[in-house]
C-alpha cells in the first residue's frame, strides 16, 4: 500500500493539544482505519450510504476551506479551479488516501484511486462504504469550489477493476480546450486505465 512518512507529508504534531496538522495549514487530521469506517457502517443501518457520503463531503469541504482560506470561488473560471483540484488531490494522496489521478474533459472529470485505503479489506463486502467516502470527498471538493456536478463510481477496485474511478459530470460549465487533458504518449498504470475511458 502507498504510504508516506510524517516527514514526507509534512505532518506536524501539536503535543500540547494532541493534534496532528498537515504542513503549515490549519488542517487538523483525523486518524481512522478503514475497518473502523466499515464497522461504523454496520451499526448505522439503512442510511449508512447517505451518512458516509455526507462525511466525505464534509472532509472535502474542510480541505478546500483550510487549504484556501478566504477564497471566494464564485466567478473563478474552471481553468483556475482545475489547478486547485489537482493540488487538493495531491495532498490527499500524500496523506495516504491512495494513488490519486485525475483527467479533465470538456464536460466531466474523472478521478481514479489506485491502491485505495480499502485495499486490505477487499474480501469484506462492507468495504464498499470506503468507495462512498471517496465519492463524497471528491464531490465535496468540487461543490465547495462552486462546481455543480453529479457523480458516481464507474469502476471499483473491490470488484476487480484496476482502480476505483469516479466520474463527475459538469452540470453548468464546461472546460475550455486549453484545460482538457490530452492523452499521454506513453501510458502506465492508472494513467493507462484512465486513457481507456
Amino acid at each position: 500500500m502507498f504510504k508516506r512518512s510524517k516527514k514526507q507529508a509534512q505532518i506536524n504534531v501539536d503535543e500540547k493539544k494532541g493534534h496532528l496538522f498537515f504542513a503549515d495549514k490549519d488542517l487538523r487530521l483525523l486518524m481512522l482505519r478503514p475497518i473502523e469506517l466499515i464497522e461504523f457502517c454496520e451499526f448505522a443501518g439503512a442510511n449508512a450510504d447517505d451518512i458516509i457520503i455526507w462525511v466525505g463531503k464534509t472532509i472535502g469541504k474542510y480541505f478546500v476551506e483550510n487549504m484556501y482560506p478566504e477564497e471566494e470561488w464564485t466567478g473563478v473560471n474552471l481553468s483556475e479551479k482545475k489547478s486547485v483540484i489537482t493540488a487538493i488531490l495531491m495532498n490527499l494522496m500524500e496523506l495516504g488516501y491512495g494513488l490519486i489521478h485525475s483527467k479533465f474533459q470538456k464536460d466531466h472529470i474523472l478521478v481514479a484511486v489506485d491502491e485505495p485505503i480499502s485495499e486490505d479489506e477487499k474480501e469484506n463486502i462492507m468495504a464498499k462504504n470506503i468507495c462512498l467516502l471517496y465519492q463524497g470527498i471528491f464531490h465535496g471538493v468540487l461543490e465547495n469550489l462552486d462546481i455543480d456536478v453529479e457523480g458516481q463510481e464507474i469502476h471499483c477496485y473491490l470488484l476487480g477493476d484496476e482502480a476505483c474511478v469516479f466520474k463527475y459530470d459538469l452540470l453548468l460549465d464546461e472546460f475550455d480546450e486549453d484545460s482538457i487533458d490530452e492523452e499521454p504518449e506513453q501510458k502506465t498504470g492508472v494513467s493507462n486505465f484512465l486513457g481507456t475511458l
